[in-house]
C-alpha cells in the first residue's frame, strides 16, 4: 500500500557522522559502518564533522552541507545516510538541497529489519514500525500530496491526497495491531502449555553480532541463520535442549540489540521479547573480544528493563574466547554461584562448563517420598498427578491413599506452600524401601 524509501542493495551511499563533544552517549561510528554493511549498501565515502549542537533546520551547518552537496554531485551517490536521528523537517530540507534521498539511523535500522524478517509475525512487526516511522514523514517534499484531488472521478469532499494517505495509513496500522494481537494470543497459549508442562525456558539475549545464533545452533544442533552482520537474526526461534534423561529446557534465540534502538521497534517487538520477560533464565551473550563490551552490556540491560525483563536471573556468557585468547572457565560470585562463563560458540570450548551450570540450576534430583492422604485431600493428589510426581498409589480400606512419590526440591516447596501441608507427613524412602513400596 505504501512505498517505503530505503536503500536498495548495491546503491552508492555517502555516510555522514557528526561529533558533538558536549553530548554524552553519542552514536558509535564503527557500529554505523557495520549497520551500513549489513544493509548491503556500497559506502563510497565517509564525511565526518563536528558541531557544538545540531542545526534545527538541516542538522549540519551551512559549510558542511555545501561540502556534502559537492561530494554527492561528484560521486553520483544514490542516498546519504546519517548516523543520527533526524526530524522529518531536517530530512526534507536536506533532500531539497542535496537532490537525493536522505535516511537517518532509524530508517537504516528499519531497512535492515525489513530485509531480515522471515516469519509472518516478524513481517507484521516490521511493517508496523515502518508505518509509524513513515506517518511523521508523509510531507517529505512531496508537495503534490498537499493538493486537493480533482478531475473526472476524483472530485470528493475536499480531502487532500495527504489526508487520504494519512487516513489509509491509520487504517493499516489498526489492522496490523489487530493481527499482531491475535499472534500474541497464540504465542501466549504455547507459553502457557510449556509452563503447565513444567518445561523451563532460557532466553539468549545480547548485543547484535555477539554470537547468539552461533551459540544457539551449537547447543541445539539447529540451523538458524548466523552471519557476521548486525541483526542477522530477527525472528525468535525456540528449540529443545536436553540436559539429562529427565530434564529438558526450551532455548529461545532473540533479536539482537543496539544502542539507541528506535522506540517504535522496541514497541513493535515487545510481543516477541515476551519470551525474554517470561524466561526462567537469561543467557546474556557478550563478545569478550570487543573493547566496548561494558557499554554494550549496559545497552542490552536498558532494553531488558524497557520490556519488563530486568528482574529475570541473568548469566553472562563471554563468547569468542577463540578470538580473544581467554581460557574457558566459570566465574563465581560471593555466594559461590556462577555469574559468568567464558566460552567459544565456534570451537565449543567452555560448553561443558555451561551445561554443568545449567544442570546444577535445572536438574534438581528428585527424591523418593511416601505420603498418605485422607479422602478429603483429593486436590493434593490431583496436583501431584498433574506434576507427574506419583510413582504408584494404593487405596486403603478406610479411604486413605498411600502414595509413592518422586519429588524435586522445587516441587516440594511448591506443594507445602500451596496446600499448607506439613513436611513431617512426608516419609523419605531409602532405595530399598522405595523399591519395595
Amino acid at each position: 500500500m505504501f512505498e517505503f524509501e530505503r536503500p536498495r542493495g548495491g546503491e552508492r551511499a555517502l555516510l555522514v557522522h557528526i561529533n558533538f563533544p558536549h553530548q554524552p552517549d553519542q552514536d558509535d561510528l564503527a557500529e554505523f559502518i557495520e549497520l551500513v554493511r549489513s544493509a548491503d549498501v556500497v559506502d563510497v565515502e565517509l564525511v565526518i564533522g563536528s558541531r557544538a549542537q545540531p542545526s534545527a533546520k538541516t542538522f549540519i551547518g551551512k559549510g558542511k552541507l555545501e561540502e556534502i552537496a559537492a561530494r554527492v554531485a561528484i560521486l553520483e551517490v544514490d542516498v546519504v545516510l546519517f548516523n543520527h536521528a533526524l526530524t522529518p523537517s531536517q530530512e526534507r530540507n536536506l533532500e531539497q538541497t542535496l537532490q537525493c534521498r536522505v535516511l537517518d539511523r532509524t530508517g537504516l535500522i528499519l531497512d535492515i529489519f525489513a530485509q531480515r524478517a522471515q516469519s509472518f509475525e516478524g513481517k507484521l512487526q516490521v511493517e508496523l514500525a515502518q508505518l509509524k516511522h513513515l506517518s511523521t514523514r508523509l510531507v517529505r517534499g512531496w508537495t503534490h500530496l498537499e493538493r486537493q484531488k480533482g478531475g473526472i472521478g476524483l472530485r470528493g469532499p475536499g480531502e487532500t491526497q495527504l489526508e487520504t494517505d494519512r487516513r489509509l495509513l491509520g487504517k493499516r496500522i489498526k489492522y496490523l495491531n489487530n493481527r499482531l494481537g491475535k499472534v500474541a494470543r497464540q504465542r501466549e497459549q504455547s507459553r502457557q502449555a510449556r509452563t503447565k508442562a513444567k518445561v523451563p525456558t532460557v532466553a539468549l539475549v545480547g548485543y547484535t553480532n555477539a554470537g547468539k545464533s552461533t551459540l544457539f545452533n551449537a547447543l541445539t544442533e539447529a540451523s538458524v541463520y548466523a552471519a557476521d552482520k548486525l541483526f542477522a537474526t530477527l525472528d525468535p526461534t525456540l528449540r529443545k535442549l536436553q540436559l539429562s534423561e529427565q530434564t529438558e529446557l526450551i532455548l529461545a534465540d532473540t533479536v539482537g540489540f543496539v544502542r539507541h534502538l528506535p522506540h517504535d521497534l522496541i514497541a513493535a517487538f515487545r510481543a516477541t521479547l515476551v519470551e525474554t520477560r517470561e524466561a526462567d533464565l537469561i543467557l546474556h551473550v557478550v563478545d569478550c573480544s570487543d573493547d566496548s563490551r561494558q557499554e554494550k552490556i549496559e545497552a542490552v540491560n536498558k532494553v531488558l528493563h524497557e520490556v519488563g525483563a530486568a528482574e529475570v536471573p541473568q548469566l553472562l556468557i563471554y563468547n569468542k574466547i577463540d578470538i580473544s585468547g581467554f581460557d574457558a572457565r566459570i566465574d563465581l560470585d560471593d555466594q559461590e554461584k556462577a555469574w559468568r562463563i567464558w566460552l567459544s560458540a565456534v570451537s565449543k570450548s567452555g560448553f561443558d562448563e555451561l551445561i554443568e551450570v545449567l544442570r546444577n540450576r535445572f536438574c534438581e534430583q528428585a527424591a523418593p517420598y511416601r505420603l498418605i492422604l485422607n479422602a478429603g485431600e483429593g486436590q493434593i493428589r490431583a496436583f501431584l498427578f498433574e506434576a507427574g510426581a506419583i510413582e504408584s498409589e494404593n487405596y486403603e480400606n478406610n479411604g486413605d491413599i498411600d502414595l509413592k512419590l518422586s519429588v524435586t526440591p522445587a516441587l516440594f516447596r511448591q506443594l507445602t506452600s500451596k496446600f499448607d501441608i506439613s513436611s513431617d507427613r512426608f516419609e523419605i524412602l531409602t532405595d530399598a524401601l522405595a523399591g519395595a513400596a
